[in-house]
């Protein structure tokens, strides 16, 4: 929902990174840029004049203009306003002292809150709660039982008396629901109420008299955020029809401009709670201003990420995999490999982990095409051997390849690359079980791109070796090269003078060991 404001805040940034020093001038068209990239993702526009105005106070301050990297100090700004914008700290939930918690759903037709309220009955109990849904919507049609079959996807409990349809009182119904959910022990009632296509007084008034009946301890305006700006002038409306203590986004997935999210909590004053970014039940989480704030400028949310590991990957298997990586590679076994996929699996949509990472951003375009039927392709392969081809899979030949590749109905080379991507991970996790670090990458201890490094050095520092063209000055640099060779001569380790006495020269540090002690 965001990528066309990270676009715009990612060039405007880029133009400030080459500067050691910022003027006034550098400052103003920064914000204008900014201000032109809010108003592109439909925000409100008295978000956005206050937005700017405090950038620019900020930017224009000591704390920029004294700084070693002024242009990381105007993103840092810049973050901890919007930050700001998006509602501050992550507000919590508030439970009630005495059971049931009463949460009521509030917002326009079509703004997915019988959707929403089997997510957050599915969130809650993940939690350790037992939430019941209570069908208050007897308007829309089969409402009631769109409710029942997202709470039995959610495996919670419903509370639906009336059949709907325009038949029943909502009112009652949410009356009697407080003792249905005391007499089967539901310590949270989660109420879906009736909508509108728009704001009307007898929507308001079924509301505000249900909200009257349960006192509930929360109720929560759900936001479709696709709408944009008419969003924030509905969530206007039931705030002062009504009156609500947190927003809910839903959507959030969709390709919509983002404005809404940006400008429904600075509006009215009431935070964004949680967000709903897709279609399954687990595409449910709380909001967090700070990690989302991150996240539009490309910097990833890696605290979301490493939660989402946390809850499902188990600290035992976790442990488990390490102690037999740290056996040898080829205790990791294709088994092995196919849990591991599984449980990246369970995480979500690798698209969207991929999105939680620093610098994707750059790549936004490979990870929005990623197949991720790729997964299920892979776990057919593996699938199709035969438990000692799993558990060591250098037996695998070709007429093994063309069983398996017809057992999963691809083909033989999709087979082959599958068995060298597999010792290639093998290798590389094993390598880092060991405490070596990934092979490959530069820089690191043990990752085999100092070796790379140092081949092309030495290249480079070879290839600058030219003779020269003047017959005088070519005939006394071949004298001087003969010379070296002769003062090497008879040096088994080739340095000059060394003769064969290798305790003429000093070894590094790291070979001295290697030699036996004196006598």
């Amino acid at each position: 929902m965001f990528d066309t404001l990270s676009d715009r805040l990612a060039s405007t940034f880029k133009t400030l990174r080459g500067k050691g020093r910022l003027s006034e001038a550098d400052i103003d068209a920064t914000a204008r840029e900014i201000r032109v990239a809010l108003l592109e993702a439909d925000v409100a526009l008295p978000v956005v004049r206050s937005f700017i105005a405090q950038v620019k106070s900020r930017a224009l301050g000591a704390e920029v203009s004294k700084a070693l990297n002024p242009a990381q100090q105007v993103i840092k700004i810049v973050n901890e306003e919007l930050v700001g914008i998006l509602g501050g700290e992550t507000r919590q939930l508030r439970f009630a002292k005495q059971p049931p918690t009463v949460i009521m759903l509030a917002g326009l037709q079509g703004s997915g809150k019988t959707t929403l309220a089997g997510k957050l009955g599915h969130w809650l109990k993940s939690k350790g709660h037992t939430p019941v849904l209570v069908a208050c919507d007897l308007q829309r049609p089969n409402a009631v039982n769109q409710l029942a079959i997202v709470a039995e996807r959610a495996d919670v409990g419903i509370f639906a008396p009336e059949p709907g349809n325009g038949v029943g009182d909502p009112i009652q119904v949410a009356k009697d629901s407080m003792e249905y959910a005391r007499t089967k022990q539901h310590d949270v009632v989660i109420v879906d109420t009736a909508g509108r296509l728009g704001i009307d007084q007898e929507m308001m008034q079924q509301a505000a008299d249900i909200r009257d009946a349960v006192s509930p301890d929360e109720v929560l305006f759900v936001v479709d955020a696709m709408t944009g700006q008419d969003a924030v002038n509905t969530a206007e409306a039931f705030r002062d029809g009504v009156g609500f203590d947190g927003v809910v986004l839903s959507k959030l997935d969709g390709d919509a401009r983002g404005g809404a999210a940006l400008s429904v909590a600075q509006i009215t004053g009431r935070q964004v709670m949680f967000a709903s970014n897709g279609e399954k039940l687990d595409d449910f989480d709380a909001f967090h201003p700070d990690r989302m704030a991150s996240r539009i400028l490309g910097m990833g949310d890696v605290l979301s990420l490493i939660e989402k590991a946390e809850q499902t990957f188990s600290q035992q298997e976790a442990e488990k995999m390490a102690a037999k990586l740290a056996k040898g590679p080829k205790e990791f076994t294709l088994d092995d490999f196919l849990a591991q996929m599984e449980q990246v699996r369970k995480m979500g949509s690798i698209s969207k982990l991929l999105g939680m990472m620093p610098g994707m951003g750059q790549m936004k375009d490979q990870i929005q095409n990623l197949d991720e039927r790729e997964v299920d392709r892979t776990a057919a392969m593996i699938k199709s051997m035969t438990p000692a081809e799993r558990d060591n899979p250098t037996i695998i030949n070709g007429s093994r390849r063309a069983r398996i590749a017809r057992g999963s109905g691809m083909d033989v080379s999709a087979v082959k690359n599958l068995v060298e991507r597999f010792f290639e991970a093998r290798k590389m996790m094993s390598k880092m079980a060991q405490g070596g670090g990934m092979p490959g990458m530069p820089g690191m201890p043990g990752m085999g791109g100092g070796a790379a490094k140092k081949k092309a050095k030495q290249q480079k520092k070879a290839k600058g070796k030219r003779r020269s063209g003047n017959p005088m000055k070519r005939q006394q640099e071949e004298q001087a090269a003969a010379d070296r060779k002769a003062a090497g001569a008879g040096s088994a380790f080739g340095l000059p003078g060394a003769g064969n006495d290798p305790s003429s020269f000093e070894l590094p540090e790291e070979f001295k060991d290697m030699l036996p002690p004196k006598s």
